[in-house]
C-alpha cells in the first residue's frame, strides 16, 4: 500500500473523573519529526509514546496532542493516607528536635503534602495505560487515512505515467522519418553553399551528427524508468524516496530529449513530458 505523509486522527476516552482526548496529525517532511504535547500527568510515558509512533510511521512531521479534562463530581471522595501521614509527622518531629525554632506544619500544609490524601479517582498508572491504548487506536485510524490518501496519489501517478507512455509511443515511430527529413534538409543547404557534398569526409561527419541527434536511446530509458515507477507503485511500502529519485532520472532524459531535438514534434514531446514529471514530483513529495 502507498501511504501519504499527510493524515489526521482523533479519539476521546472517558474515565472515572474526567475525559482524555488524543489527536494525531502530520504533514510531509524529509524524515520523521515527532512533537509531543502532553499534560504533566502523562509526561512520564513520553518515551513509550514516541516509540509507538516511530514503529508505525517512518516519515513526516507528526504532532501528537493529548488533553486531560479532570471533572469534579459528587462521587469523588478523599481519604487520609495514614501511613504517609505518620511518616510525615515523624520527619516533622525530628526536624523540631534539631531545629526548635522551625515553624511546625499547619493542617493545610499537611493536607497539601503529596500522597497524604487519597481519592477514588483513576490511579496514574491506569491513566497512563489508557493513554497508550488510545494512541494505538488513533494510529490505526491515522494510518488508515494515510492509506486512503495514498491510494488517491497512486491513481494520479498512474494516470501521469500512462500519459507519458502515450507521448513516447506516439513519437518513437516517427523518429526515422524526422531524422531523415532533417538530414536531407541539412544536405540541401550544404549543396547550396558548397556545391558538392559527396566528399567522404563530409559523409562521415553526417553519420556522426546523425548519431548525436538520435533520441531513440533517451526514449528507451524513459520507458525503462516508467516501468520501474509502475512496479514500485504496485509493490507499495516506503516508496517516496525511490520515486523521487526516479523523477530526477526521468527529468534528465526529458531534458536531453529536448536538447537533441531537431523537430517541433520532439521539442513539444520534451516539454509535455517535463510538465507531467513535475506534476508527479509534486505528488510524490506527500508519499512516505
Amino acid at each position: 500500500m502507498i501511504l501519504s505523509m499527510t493524515g489526521f486522527a482523533s479519539i476521546s476516552r472517558d474515565f472515572p473523573g474526567g475525559l482524555l482526548s488524543l489527536e494525531v496529525r502530520a504533514v510531509n517532511h524529509r524524515y520523521l519529526d515527532v512533537q509531543m504535547r502532553l499534560p504533566e500527568e502523562l509526561r512520564v510515558i513520553e518515551p513509550q509514546l514516541r516509540e509507538m509512533v516511530s514503529s508505525r510511521v517512518t516519515r513526516g512531521k507528526l504532532e501528537c496532542r493529548v488533553g486531560l479534562n479532570q471533572l469534579e463530581t459528587d462521587t469523588t471522595t478523599l481519604e487520609l493516607n495514614a501511613q504517609a501521614l505518620d511518616s510525615l509527622l515523624q520527619v516533622a518531629a525530628q526536624v523540631e528536635q534539631r531545629a526548635p525554632q522551625a515553624k511546625g506544619l499547619s493542617v493545610g500544609e499537611v493536607l497539601r503534602w503529596p500522597g497524604i490524601l487519597k481519592s477514588n479517582s483513576l490511579p496514574p498508572e491506569v491513566l497512563q495505560q489508557l493513554c497508550l491504548q488510545s494512541l494505538a487506536t488513533a494510529l490505526e485510524d491515522f494510518n488508515a487515512s494515510r492509506g486512503r490518501e495514498g491510494e488517491k496519489l497512486k491513481l494520479i501517478l498512474q494516470e501521469r505515467v500512462s500519459s507519458m507512455e502515450a507521448i513516447i509511443a506516439s513519437i518513437k515511430p516517427k523518429l526515422p522519418l524526422i531524422l531523415e527529413s532533417y538530414m536531407n534538409k541539412l544536405s540541401g543547404r550544404l549543396q547550396e553553399a558548397l556545391g558538392n557534398v559527396e566528399d567522404d569526409r563530409i559523409k562521415q561527419e553526417f553519420a556522426l551528427f546523425a548519431q548525436k541527434i538520435d533520441v531513440d536511446e533517451e526514449l528507451s530509458r524513459l520507458t525503462t524508468h516508467l516501468s520501474e515507477v509502475k512496479r514500485i507503485l504496485k509493490t507499495g511500502g516506503q516508496t517516496g524516496k525511490r520515486l523521487d529519485f526516479l523523477m530526477q532520472e526521468l527529468n534528465r532524459e526529458a531534458n536531453t530529449l529536448g536538447s537533441k531535438s531537431v523537430s517541433t514534434e520532439t521539442t513539444q514531446a520534451s516539454v509535455e513530458l517535463k510538465v507531467l514529471i513535475e506534476q508527479m514530483r509534486e505528488q510524490i513529495q506527500n508519499i512516505e
